[in-house]
């Protein structure tokens, strides 16, 4: 068993509320705390998922909520949904870390023009509750970075399961965020993302499993949980100069400097 004093890690993407985990969720969270995971980070997607996953981080101390508009999720949305969003920040500003899961999506069939006007407003709010964001991407980094500096966006945040180059990762740095490491890195074919973590300061990077979704290598097609962050962990510690357990302590040290109500 870790000893948890020395080697409590956060789980800093996860999606705990999702209904695959309602018939064992306890019991992950449990065995997840005897190995010294004992922190989750559990972001929004919807409207509908809001006020659930407000009640699940109560009922789990363990769990920390972000509240956001995925761009997946977006065939759902309606005007109420910002003002909604808003409120809900407002009336949990102490205990919400970040407004999440937000981002911008170029390889599914979600019209451009309603993600961007939707990143945009999620933006806005952040800006305005000095709230970081945790940022999906897929073929956006570019616009994502443009947008950021565009907004003079100052409050940081987490990029959700990185994969683009060095020189992107270096410009989300320059703005204030970290990198989130996810099981994309077990994978041996993952050259560019595994170079791209093997180069980036210790600073830059908070671990993350994006449970039930991006299962580890040997593992496709079952649901994946949060006990496989030390998989991940291991993973890492094969590509970085620091030990495993200089590792753990700069994930989870990185991880609540950068979200709020840690």
């Amino acid at each position: 068993m870790a000893n948890r004093a020395l080697d409590a890690l956060i789980d800093s993407h996860c999606h705990l509320n999702f209904s695959c985990f309602d018939p064992d969720r306890p019991q992950i969270i449990e065995q997840c705390g005897e190995l010294g995971i004992d922190t989750f980070v559990v972001p929004g997607t919807q409207q509908a998922d809001w006020i659930p996953l407000i009640q699940l981080a109560a009922t789990y101390p363990q769990i920390h909520f972000a509240l956001g508009l995925h761009p997946y999720f977006l065939d759902t949305y309606q005007d109420s949904d910002i003002p909604r969003l808003e409120q809900l920040i407002v009336k949990h500003r102490e205990q919400v870390i970040a407004v999440g899961e937000i981002g911008l999506d170029g390889a599914i069939d979600v019209d451009w023009s309603q993600q961007l006007q939707v990143f945009e407003q999620q933006l806005s709010l952040a800006t305005k509750y000095r709230l970081p964001v945790i940022l999906h991407h897929r073929k956006s980094h570019n616009d994502l970075i443009r947008l950021l500096k565009q907004y003079d966006f100052s409050q940081g945040g987490i990029i959700h399961a990185y994969s683009g180059s060095y020189q992107q990762a270096c410009a989300y740095l320059d703005l204030g965020f970290k990198l989130g490491v996810g099981g994309g890195i077990t994978y041996s074919r993952a050259n560019k993302t595994r170079n791209t973590f093997a180069k980036v300061p210790l600073s830059a990077l908070v671990l993350e499993t994006d449970s039930p979704d991006m299962p580890i290598s040997g593992k496709q097609g079952i649901r994946n949980t949060p006990l496989t962050l030390l998989n991940i962990l291991d993973a890492l510690t094969e590509i970085r100069s620091e030990t495993r357990q200089e590792l753990v302590q700069a994930s989870t040290q990185n991880t609540r400097q950068v979200l709020a109500n840690f």
